[in-house]
């Protein structure tokens, strides 16, 4: 089939597809997996959180992974799940970690000293921000994360690049024996385009045993070494993103401004520009920073706006290496500096920058028609019963505090329950509840849901278990991981048996179905637990509405065959 050359309208650059019959139209995430098993993955390991998810989803349901015997089996946190991609990788393997922007915090601890052990195999971790926090506790930005750790960092501005960056990020990775973080924002991940992929993926890494101990064994002698190896590779990593073929400079006519843009934003400055843009623009896709680029943009322009969504992780950087006064961005207000960017939003910037330039269309408005509905809970979700149940118990008591956590039932706070005080982090509710009690609050009730008990709520009920801290533990038990679609919960039909493997006693350990039919069992149940002063555990138990429902199809559709 002969070459054909499309215009990529997020980019105004073209690209040649050379076979149509490997062109596919992927979500970001899509484009990510596709990518990475391309480029010879034997394993993905993750936790799901959007807005990640469908990254670790689409391998799972992929035939070449099957095939090769990819690992695709969710771990039970993110830790973890960095961890294992450790050991894959130690075994000369490539593996993908993949995680939503607060999973990074789970994470922290092994992800920073990977940049101490180095990679054997290749290894890409791949979170994915959440700006405006459509269901996210904050609008972190991990590219500090990259930095902190000394590693490379890609950041793709469209699904193409995404595809492409991932077998480049796994050579790279074994080139410098560093992990590389590659970082994507709600929009990137959760948007569609066409991409070409290879005709034929590349297989994967040989088993091997190249790791060397005195890297991975990180006593301090080791760390020392390995410490000073991984700062002088900044200078190399620094020219490598200079020279990079994702960091691009584009030449302008008008030098009286220069833009730089990473990710989705670049995507957004060209919108704007359908005709081409009359000023010089820097596309970062490749850190660390490539200083030399910069500096060549702040000597030819009079002033340089910086499109980047997130937090101004560029602008403090290039701050650093020039005059300020001529820096616009998030910092002075020129963007915003909370929620998405948006086209209008980087219009609006390059307006103020310069009100005379005509070459700026107009983005078409956007009637508001929808009305908004705040999210609630399923009808008939087994974790209405269990709000209803405790809030008739507690107007028993006076001022009880609910601890709640990270899952669907977060939405007990709004109403018509209005049940829960607190939700901070995963697996906060019971330590935080431990904490009330220690305090002296009584009664100090944890909701928690059985994918985050498992997840990151477990060390926090052995706390309280050793203590025999005054409080109430309901495990909210859907069978799922629900709040991001019905993945598998690790803890399935094992939470009896760890609550007595951390020592909880039988007498205070029980079991309900929630439904309205039982309410009397499950009230009194709370009842009892709340005025038994020592740790208890009441776990209501009722599959999701959700996976039921795609469960029953399932089971018609194998009975018709």
């Amino acid at each position: 089939m002969r070459d054909k050359k499309i215009l990529n309208s997020n980019s105004n650059i073209f690209i040649t597809f050379k076979n149509t019959d490997m062109r596919k139209l992927l979500l970001g995430d899509e484009a990510i997996a596709q990518g990475a098993l391309d480029a010879g993955l034997s394993g993905v390991y993750a936790y799901p959180g959007t807005p990640s998810t469908e990254i670790t989803e689409y391998i799972q349901l992929s035939p070449l992974a099957k095939e090769r015997g990819v690992h695709s089996r969710w771990s039970t946190n993110e830790k973890t799940a960095m961890e294992a991609a450790l050991g894959m990788s130690f075994m000369g393997k490539r593996a993908l970690v993949c995680m939503k922007h607060v999973g990074m915090n789970v994470c922290a601890d092994p992800f920073v000293n990977s940049g101490m052990t180095g990679v054997n195999g290749g290894v890409v971790v791949l979170v994915a921000d959440d700006p405006s926090m459509h269901s996210s506790q904050d609008e972190q930005d991990s590219r500090f994360y990259g930095k902190f750790a000394m590693v490379p960092i890609f950041e793709p501005s469209n699904q193409q690049e995404a595809y492409d960056m991932m077998a480049t990020a796994f050579d790279y990775s074994e080139r410098v024996c560093l992990p590389v973080l590659m970082r994507v924002t709600t929009r990137m991940a959760h948007s569609r385009a066409v991409v070409e992929c290879v005709e034929a993926p590349r297989q994967q890494n040989d088993l091997n045993y190249n790791a060397q101990a005195a890297n991975w064994v990180l006593l301090p002698a080791n760390a020392r070494k390995r410490n000073d190896k991984v700062t002088a590779q900044q200078t190399e990593l620094e020219e490598d993103a200079a020279q990079s073929v994702y960091n691009i400079y584009i030449e302008g006519h008008d030098k009286t401004m220069g833009i730089i843009a990473s990710g989705i934003g670049f995507n957004y400055v060209m919108e704007n520009y359908p005709g081409g843009a009359p000023y010089p623009i820097l596309k970062i896709a490749q850190y660390p920073l490539p200083k030399k680029l910069v500096r060549r943009m702040m000597e030819e322009c009079g002033q340089v706006l910086i499109v980047e969504e997130g937090q101004p992780f560029i602008e403090d950087m290039v701050r650093g290496v020039a005059d300020s006064d001529t820096i616009h961005g998030k910092l002075d207000g020129t963007l915003p500096r909370t929620g998405e960017l948006t086209p209008d939003a980087v219009k609006a910037g390059l307006s103020a920058l310069s009100s005379k330039d005509a070459s700026v269309t107009s983005a078409p408005a956007v009637p508001s028609i929808v009305v908004s509905r705040p999210p609630a809970l399923c009808q008939g979700c087994g974790h209405r019963d269990v709000y209803a149940a405790l809030n008739e118990v507690l107007k028993e008591y006076d001022n009880p505090r609910v601890f709640g956590d990270i899952g669907c039932y977060t939405l007990g706070f709004l109403p018509p329950f209005r049940a829960i005080h607190s939700c901070v982090d995963m697996g906060a509710s019971i330590t935080m509840a431990k904490g009330a009690a220690d305090a002296g609050q009584w009664p100090a009730v944890a909701v928690i849901g059985d994918s985050t008990f498992t997840h990151s709520g477990m060390t926090g009920l052995l706390d309280a278990i050793n203590e025999n801290a005054d409080i109430t533990v309901i495990i909210s038990d859907n069978l799922t991981t629900g709040m991001t679609g019905g993945q598998d919960s690790a803890g399935t039909n094992k939470f009896e048996a760890i609550c007595r493997g951390l020592g909880l006693s039988d007498e205070h350990l029980r079991v309900v179905v929630p439904l309205p039919k039982n309410m009397p069992e499950i009230t009194q149940a709370i009842r009892d637990e709340i005025n038994y002063h020592g740790t208890s555990v009441i776990i209501p138990r009722r599959e999701c509405m959700q996976t039921l429902q795609r469960h029953l199809k399932q089971k018609k559709a194998q009975q018709k065959q």
